[in-house]
């Protein structure tokens, strides 16, 4: 055939070729060696020298399609002139004719090549037998065209089915690609959309709460600017820190700044100076616990400094709590955050505040959870637990 094998293939046809090598040795070769056995003079050793050469060449174009001495297509030539030869000569060539056919649709360029070299192939056979006289011309004849028709027949079908197989492994292939093609498509709109929601995580946890801040000290500050002056200042400058931390996010978020803006030292010096932060600009008491030798990575920090600025950003707005707890707690296994409060509370089911939502799928990618308790009247209770070394 004239397409090479893929290599997905190519054992297939390479196991195919022994095969058949062997049938044609077995079959086509020793009976024409043996058929002039009992024969002597020119016409034996002709015969012995022709299936020679024959099966040096196609040993040559087996082994070696590509070489430049012998072509595939020159092959085919030669073994239906040699074939023809042999049907001329003793041992007959009926026999080695039929057993070589596979190879016309075996090495030819394409189907009418492969039909036009066999049948040439058959009308050698059958001159040669002609004029060699044969007893039984007229039965190796009709053998000889019935094998042709056979191998015609065959070489059609087969060459039919692979184009078929062709055609529906082309049309998988097309499908496969087009599924491929939406399948990326789908990852990259999720990726998209993933982090949208990450952005939007990022902002509300840092540009929202600190414009909610500013804003709250803008108020309380416009109300003190006569009747106390030094207090005013004082929200000033919480408003001037809090705009830089924002600025110093916003240069995060878009790339501009390396790290995340986190101070270096401990999570509880960066939670502590969170707190007092809250103090100075709500005047509320805050009772925390926050051993210094607590120790974590600085994806933890960040998720325990983000739900502790979520946390007091809702005492702020809306708990009207006097006083909030915060204890960190290191475990074997894990690291516990529990922010409390005396405020007014609320009902946990009937929430669908977006600050919680997103505590708990940053808490999540850090395999950790959010247990949120909290009654009317009664306060609120979060706990961010982050599990370390794999534990549950």
């Amino acid at each position: 055939m004239s397409e090479r094998p893929q290599p997905s293939d190519r054992l297939t046809v390479d196991k195919f070729h022994g095969w058949y090598t062997t049938a044609w040795v077995l079959l086509g070769l020793f009976p024409s060696v043996i058929g002039v056995e009992n024969d002597s003079g020119a016409p034996k050793w002709g015969a012995l020298a022709l299936l020679a050469v024959l099966a040096s060449c196609y040993t040559a174009v087996r082994r070696f399609p590509d070489n430049p001495v012998l072509r595939p297509q020159a092959y085919l030539a030669l073994l239906a002139l040699g074939l023809g030869a042999m049907g001329g000569l003793p041992g007959g060539g009926a026999a080695l004719f039929i057993v070589s056919l596979p190879q016309f649709w075996l090495f030819a360029t394409g189907v009418r090549a492969s039909i036009v070299l066999s049948g040439a192939a058959a009308a050698a056979t059958v001159v040669g037998s002609t004029l060699r006289g044969d007893e039984s011309l007229t039965g190796n004849v009709v053998f000889i065209f019935i094998g042709y028709a056979a191998s015609v027949l065959t070489g059609l079908l087969i060459h039919r089915l692979v184009a078929d197989g062709d055609a529906r492994a082309g049309r998988l292939g097309a499908e496969l690609e087009s599924t491929q093609a939406r399948l990326a498509e789908a990852h990259r709109q999720q990726g998209a959309a993933e982090e949208r929601e990450r952005m939007a995580r990022e902002i509300h946890d840092t540009l929202a709460q600190g414009f909610a801040s500013i804003i709250v000290l803008a108020e309380a500050a416009r109300s003190t600017v006569i009747s106390d002056p030094e207090r005013t200042a004082q929200q000033l400058v919480s408003i001037e820190q809090t705009a830089r931390e924002n600025f110093v996010e916003a240069r995060v978020l878009v790339g501009s700044a390396p790290q995340s803006g986190l101070a270096p030292g401990s999570v509880a010096v960066t939670l502590r100076r969170t707190l007092d932060r809250f103090t100075q600009d709500t005047g509320l008491t805050v009772e925390a616990e926050l051993p210094p030798d607590v120790e974590c990575d600085q994806q933890t920090r960040i998720a325990l400094l983000r739900c502790t600025q979520e946390s007091l950003a809702n005492v702020r707005k809306h708990a009207g709590a006097s006083t909030v707890g915060v204890v960190l707690t290191q475990h074997p296994h894990a690291i516990e955050l529990e922010i409390t409060d005396d405020g007014r509370g609320f009902v946990v089911e009937d929430s669908r505040g977006f600050g919680l939502d997103g505590m708990r799928k940053r808490l999540a990618e850090l395999d950790g959870d959010l247990t949120v308790t909290s009654s009317l009247g009664d306060g609120t209770r979060v706990l961010a637990t982050i599990h370390t070394n794999g534990q549950p």
